[in-house]
């Protein structure tokens, strides 16, 4: 297992650019997203994107629901890999592509800190 910084923690209060993972062969893809301080009421909806490297075009892999945790929660796991069960915005029983594009996508100009690490799977 590996893991890539995609976000590293800082307060925002908008939408940053989205990260590309560029993967080789792996089984299965952990993103955890870790607030630290939050605004009045901050929405931020983390996307998970494969991207086809043919046309360039993204797919939706994995959209979770809007990200408004209090300060201290239990960071926000998304997994996505081959024979995980599904879960409806947390889990994507799906193979996981060479290029995954995670975008974090603020719904207001409250501010928000937070941390967003991709782990990755080998077999």
């Amino acid at each position: 297992m590996s893991e890539t910084i995609a976000y590293a923690s800082v307060a925002r209060t908008a939408t940053p650019t989205a990260y590309v993972l560029e993967l080789s062969v792996i089984t299965g893809l952990v993103v955890v997203i870790d607030v630290t301080a939050i605004g009045p009421a901050p929405s931020v909806v983390c996307t998970l994107d494969g991207v086809d490297t043919v046309s360039g075009k993204f797919y939706n892999i994995l959209t979770a629901t809007a990200l408004v945790a209090v300060t201290g929660a239990t960071p926000r796991v998304l997994r996505v890999g081959r024979g995980l069960l599904a879960a409806a915005n947390l889990v994507a029983n799906d193979m996981v592509p060479e290029k995954v594009r995670i975008t974090m996508t603020h719904g207001n100009a409250d501010s928000i800190t937070y941390s967003v690490c991709a782990h990755l799977l080998y077999s």
